[in-house]
């Protein structure tokens, strides 16, 4: 079998760079492929932040539509620090939602919602998906990449992509190395469901186990993200129910009326994970197998998204040039395109989670401070709001909202 692209993982970012490539050059052929089957999408009961850069990328490529009656726009972020974690707390920054009239800076979309659109906007724009299937191993020649999938069949390709997480096994077989550190700590995910209306309002409180975020979702219910020290987060969502609805009372409060988790929370163990490379001949990373970051600022995904935008974009534009796409020459404008970004993103969320996940009283002080001085500043809370929609920095075409 021959491939032009052969990507290996259909998340989000996989997913959206299958689309990316057919919806731009319908003459390459994309061979995306899956280790999960295709209906386990259906059962992620997740949430995800899109900035609004990623809304007009997925705009673009014409899936927006389809997830939007899953998605909630985030109308205002309330921010408070707490020493406790109990539910009465001051407020010190506040953020409107909009980067601009009708355009809100951050929506939240249902994962399970997200992977539908994109898998059959995948399939319309003519990627061919295998799934549930494995890349085993492959082998990089001078003009191609052979991949070796699990059932033995094999593809021949001119770039491999590797978008197969955090931990990917593709990335260990490139032999490209990450820098890193466990930050000790697990964050607890779960859909809530509240008697009252949120009003599209987030609210994160700054606790010194790690952040507590209640992020808007459609429907009276709330996504949460709770960073716990892995122990107690590990004992929270293995012990009793009753026990994890007090917890999560006692932070929260009954501001929004009754509240209750909808279904199981799972923990996530969270660390900091920079690929020391995304690109070898015939071969790229992308998404989180070339980043992991502390969903402090809520933008994990959204960086994947900028990476999508701009591998598609160099590949496209190569493939227009009639140069070699899977050539290093070519793959070394997308690193460096990505890099700086990256290892800024994962500095500032590093810094962030260091700065507010303890009980430091100077440190408190001055963050405190800090904050209260951001919301007095009309110039400074604009600028992070722009940041937070995604619009800094050398944008590819798709998180412009232009075609590549």
């Amino acid at each position: 079998m021959e491939s032009d692209v052969v990507i290996a993982g259909g998340g989000h970012v996989g997913l959206s760079l299958a689309l990316a490539l057919g919806a731009a050059m319908p003459s390459l052929t994309v061979t995306l492929v899956d280790a999960a089957p295709p209906e386990a999408a259906t059962r992620d009961t997740r949430a995800s932040a899109i900035a609004a850069a990623g809304r007009r990328m997925l705009m673009r490529l014409g899936v927006w539509d389809e997830m939007k009656p899953d998605a909630e726009a985030i109308t205002e972020m309330v921010i408070t620090d707490s020493r406790t974690g109990d539910a009465v707390r001051p407020v010190f920054l506040t953020f409107g939602g909009k980067v601009e009239d009708g355009q809100p800076f951050a929506h939240m979309v249902m994962n399970a919602s997200m992977i539908g659109a994109l898998r059959r906007g995948a399939e319309a724009a003519g990627a061919r998906l295998v799934a549930p299937q494995t890349v085993r191993d492959f082998t990089v020649g001078a003009s191609a990449v052979t991949v070796e999938l699990g059932n033995g069949d094999r593809i021949r390709a001119r770039l491999l992509v590797a978008a197969d997480g955090v931990r990917s096994r593709l990335r260990a077989l490139a032999g490209i190395s990450t820098v890193g550190w466990s930050y000790g700590q697990s964050g607890i995910v779960v859909t809530v469901a509240h008697e009252r209306p949120h009003h599209g309002r987030a609210i994160e409180h700054f606790l010194p186990g790690g952040p507590f975020a209640m992020l808007p979702l459609p429907d009276n219910r709330s996504s949460l993200v709770w960073t716990e020290r892995t122990e107690t987060a590990d004992r929270l969502v293995k012990g009793d129910a009753d026990v994890f609805q007090y917890e999560l009372e006692r932070r929260f409060g009954h501001q929004l009326g009754a509240i209750h988790p909808v279904g199981r929370p799972r923990a996530f163990p969270l660390g900091l994970t920079l690929a020391r490379s995304f690109v070898k001949p015939r071969f790229a990373l992308c998404g989180d197998a070339a980043h992991g970051i502390h969903p402090i600022a809520g933008q994990g995904l959204n960086l994947g998204y900028r990476d999508v935008a701009a591998l598609a974009e160099t590949i496209v534009e190569a493939e227009r040039l009639g140069l070699d796409i899977g050539s290093l020459a070519v793959l070394e404008r997308y690193q460096s395109w990505r890099r700086f970004d990256t290892v800024e993103m994962g500095a500032t969320t590093d810094i962030l989670n260091r700065l507010f996940s303890n009980d430091n009283p100077v440190l408190r002080f001055g963050r405190d401070v800090g904050l209260g001085l951001v919301d007095r500043l009309p110039a400074l809370k604009k600028m992070f709001i722009g940041q937070a929609a995604g619009n800094g920095g050398d944008l590819p075409r798709l998180l412009r909202g232009e075609a590549i």
